[in-house]
């Protein structure tokens, strides 16, 4: 399973919690760059997100849109800067950044979002695919793969339009590579 992780957007630039917008034009020149320097096989899916369903139409792919590859639900953060919320709301940050299973934003716990992320990976193992989705959806397969507690795969550094991917074993996952910049 290869998973590219969508162009960069406007609130990516200005470390915003995610929120459903338009991809930057230059980070769709260098995925369409991406795709003429790699040849991609198998199964296209993306999450259902502007900016992932851009990703890869610049890549050149035809994908289906999968559900459970949705960033999680943010609620009331969502496409906040967080350096605001850790001001107006350092409590509540403080308890989301400590307990997997805190919503004080009224959206999706990273329990959850690794839960859902979980049960579609396994769901899907023998199906070899790219998925092109973003951060915390990645996040939560390495962390399903490797057995992590959500919040340590908050730890994981991945760069717009790097891949990371994963191979079906048949105890689980296999991690192959994480964080690969395109070579272009």
């Amino acid at each position: 399973m290869l998973f590219v992780r969508q162009a960069g957007t406007p609130g990516t630039r200005s470390a915003c919690f995610p929120m459903d917008e338009n991809a930057d034009p230059s980070s769709l020149a260098r995925a369409a760059a991406l795709a003429r320097a790699r040849s991609w096989t198998g199964l296209a899916l993306v999450a259902p997100a502007r900016a992932a369903d851009q990703t890869a139409a610049a890549m050149g792919l035809r994908p289906s849109v999968v559900q459970a590859l949705a960033e999680a639900d943010h609620g009331s953060w969502r496409g906040l800067p967080y350096a605001k919320v850790a001001e107006a709301e350092p409590d509540a940050l403080a308890s989301w950044l400590a307990d997997p299973h805190a919503t004080p934003h009224g959206g999706e716990s990273l329990a959850a979002l690794a839960a859902r992320v979980a049960a579609w990976l396994d769901a899907e193992r023998r199906s070899p695919a790219i998925v092109i989705c973003d951060v915390g959806v990645i996040r939560a397969a390495l962390g399903h793969a490797l057995g992590l507690n959500p919040l340590v795969t908050t730890r994981f550094d991945l760069a717009p339009l790097s891949t990371t991917e994963l191979s079906s074993t048949r105890g689980g996952w296999r991690v192959a590579h994480v964080n690969r910049k395109a070579t272009l």
